[in-house]
């Protein structure tokens, strides 16, 4: 059994050192696991001796220790629905709760450890996150979250102090500290305050009743945190705080740094003070700026793979278009696949396959262009047709107008731009569509429609595949474990 003294307390199986942090009910040490003499004659100083010999080849934890006389009955329920929680979860982007003791005084959970401090020491430290930091980190955690939501498990507490990180050499996102989580089904609805009022969702603080949305609240704040270094509610004081909290404005994001679409639209949707109009949980994790299907993993390697045998047969198939488009989405995959690798050898393998594979795209995407573009051409003179027949709908015409810029972009070799504005035209088509009454109008529109479709297609493969290059490129020429490092260091 343990036992209290001034010092860390004792843990039967470990021996406490420094002290990692301390909270209202709970003080957090680092502490290695004894050896075990399996001899009875081996005195006590003799073990301890050896155990400090062994310190740096032995397993590391962190002990979360709680003082009994400090918890009050919801604070028990609060522990118990912890262990509870974390005894049945094994997650990589979870802290896993190994095991817990319990003596007269104080309860003991035996967390892993994480070598590499807390997210907000990380964000303050650098001051503010690359986007593409950002983004592993924000894969990673939606990955943590979409495994809590399919267990119907809410945090209710997430902060950049309750995500730790593996090492700071490359750091590996850990979700922590779960004494406010609750088994909550999306339609289950609380009226107790939990978490940090810096992070908890309008609703929470206003109206003291809310759901499993809360969640999603505090995720765009640690967004917004890392890419702008202060939450969006930061105060001088707790009235402040209160005010900007329960007030109706709209979030604004910072003009500065500049973000992608992608990124700025997600942090809109979190940061929707209606948890009706917020971004759902599906949506979340299936957002393109999350990309969850993307994210570096063991499988990243075997879809990228099976992909490049579909697209070879296609290719030896003559089916130019098809290989190319196929050729694209195993590349989304090998770019995951390079980032989880570790094996030098196995990684410079990869990479001489995704060059392989990128020279390849190139020359089936030269032969799909000069289709590409005679097929633009064909299409004008119903185009054109369908222009005159709106004349008497402004909307319908300028949407048409935002499609014609678009394939001027697209001629024009600008991408990026030419997505852009095919999403924007086909929003305004589809709803017009929908109303537009049986007719030669509404058949032209329909056709328009579709090809507009398969050329905003056609641009986001290209957009992707010069994505994929690039990232090969890059860590080619620094080698992964280094780039990843250098956009991780000082600012």
């Amino acid at each position: 059994m343990a036992v209290s003294g001034w010092g860390p307390p004792r843990v039967d199986g470990f021996i406490l050192t420094e002290r990692l942090g301390s909270g209202t009910y709970a003080t957090v040490y680092k502490a290695y696991a004894k050896v075990r003499s399996g001899c009875s004659l081996v005195s006590v100083a003799e073990e301890q001796a050896r155990n400090r010999r062994m310190k740096d080849t032995r397993e590391v934890v962190a002990i979360k220790c709680v003082a009994k006389k400090s918890l009050n009955k919801a604070s028990v329920e609060n522990l118990l629905t912890e262990i509870e929680i974390l005894k049945g979860i094994r997650h990589p982007n979870i802290v896993q709760l190994k095991d817990f003791q319990w003596d007269s005084d104080n309860i003991y959970l035996v967390m892993e450890f994480c070598a590499g401090g807390d997210l907000s020491c990380f964000i303050h430290t650098r001051r503010i996150l690359t986007e593409k930091v950002a983004r592993v980190f924000m894969q990673q955690l939606a990955s943590a979250l979409q495994f809590l939501h399919e267990r119907n498990i809410s945090h209710l507490d997430l902060k950049p102090q309750n995500i730790l990180l593996s090492t700071l050499e490359k750091p590996h996102l850990k979700l922590a500290d779960f004494g406010f989580a609750q088994h909550m089904s999306p339609w289950d609805e609380k009226h107790v305050l939990r978490g940090s009022p810096l992070y908890m969702a309008p609703e929470m603080v206003c109206q003291q009743q809310y759901d499993a949305r809360v969640d999603l609240w505090s995720v765009g704040v640690i967004l917004y945190e890392a890419l702008f270094g202060q939450p969006p509610f930061a105060s001088r004081s707790f009235t402040e705080l209160e005010e900007k909290i329960r007030s109706n404005r709209v979030v604004k994001l910072p003009l500065r740094p500049p973000l992608s679409r992608d990124c700025r639209d997600l942090l809109q949707r979190l940061l929707e003070r209606d948890p009706g109009r917020r971004i759902s949980f599906q949506d979340f994790f299936a957002h393109p700026w999350v990309d969850l299907e993307h994210m570096p993993s063991g499988e990243s390697l075997a879809q990228a793979t099976a992909l490049v045998v579909q697209a070879v047969k296609k290719d030896e198939d003559g089916d130019a278009a098809a290989a190319l488009a196929l050729y694209c989405k195993a590349l989304d995959f090998f770019v995951p696949a390079l980032h989880y690798e570790v094996d030098a050898q196995r990684k410079e393998a990869i990479k001489a396959k995704v060059r392989q594979y990128v020279s390849r795209a190139e020359e089936l995407k030269a032969i799909v262009s000069s289709s590409s573009r005679a097929l633009l051409r064909q299409g004008a003179s119903a185009q054109d047709l369908l222009r005159e027949m709106a004349r008497d709908k402004p909307r319908l015409l300028a949407a048409l107008e935002v499609a014609s810029a678009a394939r001027a972009k697209e001629e024009a070799g600008e991408d990026q731009d030419a997505l852009d504005l095919y999403q924007h035209s086909l929003g305004e088509l589809l709803l017009l569509l929908a109303g537009e009454p049986p007719g030669r109008r509404r058949e032209l529109l329909h056709t328009e429609v579709q090809n507009l479709m398969a050329r905003a297609e056609y641009v986001k493969e290209q957009v992707k595949m010069r994505e994929c290059r690039w990232e090969a490129e890059t860590m080619d020429k620094e080698g992964l474990s280094e780039s990843v490092r250098s956009s991780c260091t000082l600012q």
